[in-house]
């Protein structure tokens, strides 16, 4: 690999063909639009809707937040919609309208039929790359998005760009546990799930690349560690269902 190569290497999500930053983000795109009508579905049935919780104690962590009836929020990667709608819950009556924010058309599309009358307003948009203004949010969520970025520690900064001082983020994403229940976990992730996924869905590529990118996904340590050099204070990882997924948080100082 060449000097102008290595430079333009994704420093995230690379899927398999990526080249640089911009394949890697235009293969990311069309994996999820070419899913998008049976994500909700594959998502409930690999994860056995334990999804479904991880969303709402995302959620409960940041309702001191939602309760402020002038909170500005953003869920970014937001897929179809079901981590703004478990903020959206949370939230205090009468709440500022939320943006939920997402660069594949047909993911978004799906997500802009649930948001009808909750107060959620859908925006097509580069997560590396957002039309919103500096110190614009008090709190950025992504679940299950973030680890397809096609540069990890950009989304970081753009985050921080458009958070408010005091401001908080949270990224929900998977993890891989250690152990036993790790190795269990890992035949599963990798073996077994890639197929259910191609069965129900029809297309292979997406199922194959979602343990590959969670294995590329830094650990939480490395993660935590990414967090702060891009600005973030009070940082922490809280691990769910023995480390499966996890919860980063941060704050603007």
């Amino acid at each position: 690999m060449d000097n102008v190569t290595q430079r333009h290497a994704a420093s995230g999500a690379s899927p398999e063909g990526a080249a640089d930053e911009r394949s890697a983000a235009q293969a990311v795109q069309k994996m999820f639009d070419e899913i998008a009508p049976r994500y909700d579905l594959l998502n409930h049935v690999l994860s056995m809707n334990v999804d479904r919780l991880w969303w709402w104690r995302t959620a409960r962590k940041f309702r001191p937040i939602l309760q402020r009836s002038e909170a500005r929020v953003l869920d970014l990667c937001c897929g179809t919609g079901d981590m703004a709608l478990a903020l959206r819950k949370q939230s205090a009556a009468g709440a500022a309208p939320m943006m939920a924010a997402n660069f594949a058309h047909q993911m978004l599309k799906r997500g802009r039929e649930k948001f009808v009358g909750k107060g959620i307003l859908a925006v097509e948009a580069d997560a590396l790359h957002l039309p919103f203004a500096d110190n614009n949010f008090d709190l950025v969520t992504s679940a299950f998005g973030f680890r397809n970025l096609a540069n990890y520690q950009a989304g970081l900064e753009e985050i921080r760009r458009v958070l408010r001082p005091g401001g908080e983020f949270g990224i929900l994403d998977f993890s891989e546990p250690g152990g036993l229940l790790g190795k269990l976990y890992g035949f599963y992730f990798r073996k077994v799930l890639p197929r259910i996924g191609t069965m129900i869905s029809g297309v292979r590529g997406p199922y194959a690349y979602l343990p590959a990118s969670v294995e590329k996904f830094p650990a939480p340590k490395l993660m935590t560690r990414q967090m702060e050099q891009a600005g973030f204070t009070e940082v922490s990882w809280t691990p769910y269902s023995f480390g499966i997924a996890g919860l980063y948080r941060g704050k603007k100082g």
